[in-house]
């Protein structure tokens, strides 16, 4: 239960002060301009969000326990959703990591924008900015929680990363901590990576027990009796990084083919444009 706690923390850390964030800027920005009337409408669109998020895993749940009936079609399902979370969680990395800087110019445009607009758009804009972080995250955590046969672990993990996401938004908004961000994101970003990594070769495992797939039995190494799997180490490599000590050879390369060039493009040193030197005027 518990060796899946922490990648779902992480998960839910993560996911969750962005969208924390994006919150604290809509308010501030209303606050600020003295539009504290309109702050009603940005929470219910931020609760509309929520409620879609929600209702978007119970869907998922009750498709792949409900309307599924074999078991291939249940791996078939799980795992194209996982690789395709993955997908979204790659790109909300990079996508965070390139427009952090003028995060707040945006929204407060788009927010600026609705005010002039009317109460209906106020609530669209919030319910867009935060629907887009809940739906990621709610696919992020169905297909990272797969891999737990008891779903309490995962669960308690992300709701406690929520928990802690928004006492630190909470604290940066009262300016009672001061937290640099760009570090903050880089390491959650670069664990998520690691996590995603573990999430794509589970779902490439899926698809080859779906038969969709082949080489379920070619196996690129098995370290089972140096880590069996029902020890506490093995269940440990399990939950955090998605371990198997009898890996196939389809899960491995598409390990080391998501790992290594995601990792290296997101640590890679981003370069920014540099301003020309004004020009002296002429005489």
């Amino acid at each position: 239960m518990w060796e899946f706690f922490f990648p779902n923390f992480l998960i839910g850390l993560r996911e969750g002060l962005e969208a924390t964030l994006v919150v604290s800027i809509l308010i501030a920005f209303l606050v600020k301009s003295e539009r504290r009337d309109r702050l009603p409408l940005v929470w219910a669109g931020v609760a509309a969000a929520v409620l879609l998020s929600v209702a978007f895993g119970a869907l998922l749940t009750f498709t792949s326990t409900s309307l599924l009936s074999t078991f291939e079609q249940r791996e078939l399902f799980g795992g194209s959703l996982s690789i395709v979370a993955v997908g979204f969680v790659t790109w909300m990395i990079f996508w965070m990591r390139r427009t952090a800087r003028h995060l707040k110019a945006d929204l407060t445009g788009k927010l600026a924008a609705a005010v002039s607009m009317g109460a209906l758009a106020v609530a669209a804009a919030a319910f867009l900015a935060v629907a887009r972080e809940g739906l990621e995250t709610t696919l992020f955590f169905w297909a990272a929680a797969q891999q737990a046969g008891d779903a309490s672990g995962p669960f308690l993990g992300f709701l406690a990363g929520i928990a802690v996401a928004v006492a630190i938004g909470w604290l940066l908004y009262r300016s009672a901590i001061h937290l640099n961000l760009a570090k903050f994101f880089t390491w959650t970003g670069a664990g998520l990576i690691l996590v995603a990594a573990g999430i794509l070769a589970y779902g490439i495992h899926d698809l080859q027990e779906a038969a969709f797939l082949p080489g379920l039995h070619t196996l690129a190494f098995d370290v089972s009796a140096q880590i069996p799997p029902d020890s506490w180490y093995g269940t440990l490599l399990k939950g955090v990084f998605n371990f198997s000590p009898a890996t196939t050879v389809f899960e491995a390369t598409a390990w080391v083919a998501y790992t290594i060039p995601v990792m290296t493009l997101f640590l890679w040193p981003a370069r920014h444009p540099v301003k020309p030197a004004p020009q002296p005027a002429a005489v």
